[in-house]
């Protein structure tokens, strides 16, 4: 499918499954009331242990409930990857054990980025100049303080020590947000494969997950994806403005989330339907 085809199927799916769709929107607020209650319960306890094991038990429920939406979201993936016109049944076990797939993918493909951008850094030095700095801290105010006890520490540190300390960070920061961004495109292949295969070894090949960009077309993923995340956020940005001018309104940004996910996901998975 060309990506303008694929915009529109998936803008209009959601419109087309409003039962399931209201279902999702149903959860959302079930999570909603769960994580309120359990930090009134937890907030309000004053040691009442009955009232932190029912927080507990709260918060825990809500983490199952945002499990099976997480797996029920790999569904609408996957009803994109088979043509369905039909978004899925709600598989509660099932959509369930999705879920807590789809949250060790999104973990590890996290993870990977995060590790190398720790050592990119160690390389840049940015613990050693942070450590510089302090450590001239340190030895300014315990010499001022040994010259008189009654006057404020002034620590002063060079201009080459700022300068060497943002260095180190912006070379880090910038590398961080190439790799962040490389591997949220590399991760939605991930999450299609999980979604196609349903095998998690599967939609952990960071690998072959990269080579599926290419499979499809390198142009196309990066044209479609950042598509649906413009859609998102101008579509994410008038509700708000809208709501902040008319709060009587505000219930609609209750429902366009949903409906952006629901979009979202079957988009994704139409387009990796030209390698499924």
């Amino acid at each position: 499918m060309e990506i303008m085809e694929i915009i529109k199927e998936a803008f209009i799916f959601p419109s087309q499954n409003i039962e399931k769709l209201a279902i999702y929107i149903a959860l959302t607020f079930v999570i909603a009331i769960l994580m309120v209650g359990g930090v009134f319960a937890c907030a309000f306890s004053n040691e009442n242990t009955a009232l932190v094991i029912l927080g507990i038990i709260l918060f825990i429920a809500s983490f199952i409930v945002s499990l099976v939406m997480m797996g029920y979201q790999l569904g609408i993936m996957k009803s994109g990857i088979d043509f369905d016109e039909n978004a899925p049944a709600f598989d509660w076990i099932n959509d369930g054990i999705n879920g807590i797939k789809l949250l060790i993918v999104n973990i590890v493909y996290f993870i990977i980025p995060a590790i190398i951008t720790g050592i990119v850094a160690i390389i840049a030095n940015v613990p050693g100049s942070f450590m510089q700095i302090i450590e001239k801290y340190t030895a300014n105010i315990n010499a001022t303080a040994v010259a008189n006890s009654t006057a404020t520490a002034m620590p002063v540190v060079s201009d080459a020590a700022w300068a060497s300390l943002f260095t180190s960070i912006a070379i880090t920061a910038i590398v961080a947000l190439i790799l962040f961004i490389i591997f949220g495109f590399i991760e939605t292949m991930g999450q299609a494969r999980l979604a196609n295969t349903g095998s998690l070894g599967n939609a952990l090949n960071v690998i072959e997950a990269a080579k599926d960009i290419p499979r499809i077309g390198v142009a196309k993923v990066l044209a479609l994806i950042i598509l649906v995340v413009v859609i998102g956020v101008v579509i994410q940005g008038i509700v708000g403005y809208l709501t902040n001018q008319i709060p009587q309104i505000s219930i609609i940004s209750v429902v366009i989330t949903p409906y952006l996910i629901f979009f979202t996901q079957r988009a994704y998975g139409l387009l990796y339907s030209d390698i499924a």
